[in-house]
């Protein structure tokens, strides 16, 4: 029976000590307190492109307006996959407005755009509150992440660390030191390897998501998802049983 006990508390102490990841394995900025001053990292406004769809309201103190302008047309909206609806901007970069015609709005940023259709349309109405968000931009999250998935948001970038938020954050078993970032730049696939523990990934091209990125969270150890949703509490379990069985029919230890 001693030397039963001793062969449980060895195989007890070698699953718990399997299921210690290190401290720095789980946090972010792990460097944070040798940094000498803030970084900082100026956000670039993304510049509409064809085929981005965009959110646009107008706002008058004239209800008839607003209702003119903000009804959908077949014409000039598409339905997305956020049910919202939206302008589709047009290879040459146009939108189609209703009773304006064609606006560019190409290589303009959202808040560029808003200018432009405003001084449009007060060619025909008053004064207005132009109001342009993006629409159905995307990024995927996969790897060892809460939930695994493509999430639509309307910004126009988001951090890595939002990205990751949206799949409800790395799961103990992910490597924050090894994130990677697949991108879509001048028509070339880019990989990037990302340490989400260094703080001085705030001041890098990549820190914010663009539109349709891609992030995939790398496990800790080479082993599988199913294996890694086991929990320790069934492996102690299945242990114990096993032992109890072996007891039960006389094996000696």
């Amino acid at each position: 029976m001693r030397c039963l006990n001793k062969s449980f508390l060895i195989i007890l102490v070698i699953v718990m000590a399997s299921s210690c990841v290190p401290k720095k394995q789980l946090t972010y900025f792990n460097d944070f307190d040798k940094l000498a001053e803030p970084s900082v990292n100026p956000r670039i406004q993304k510049k509409i492109m064809p085929f981005d769809k965009l959110y646009i309201r107008i706002l008058s103190i004239d209800p008839q307006i607003n209702t003119i302008f903000n009804a959908p047309t077949e014409m000039s909206y598409s339905a997305t996959s956020t049910g919202i609806i939206g302008y589709l901007v047009d290879e040459a970069g146009n939108i189609n407005f209703p009773f304006v015609g064609d606006i560019n709005v190409g290589s303009l940023t959202t808040g560029e755009a808003a200018m432009k259709i405003q001084e449009a349309l007060s060619e025909y109405v008053g004064k207005t509150s132009v109001t342009v968000k993006y629409i159905d931009n995307k990024v995927t999250v996969m790897g060892e992440v809460t939930a695994s998935g493509v999430y639509n948001f309307t910004q126009d970038k988001i951090t890595v660390y939002d990205a990751i938020g949206l799949g409800g954050g790395i799961t103990r078993y992910g490597d924050r030191k090894n994130v990677i970032l697949i991108r879509n730049e001048n028509d070339k696939i880019m990989q990037y390897k990302l340490n989400l523990s260094d703080s001085r990934i705030t001041g890098k091209n990549y820190y914010y998501i663009h539109p349709n990125d891609i992030l995939i969270v790398e496990p800790l150890r080479a082993i599988s998802s199913s294996y890694s949703n086991i929990t320790y509490t069934t492996i102690l379990s299945s242990i114990t049983t096993l032992i109890a069985i072996l007891l039960f029919t006389g094996v000696e230890f």
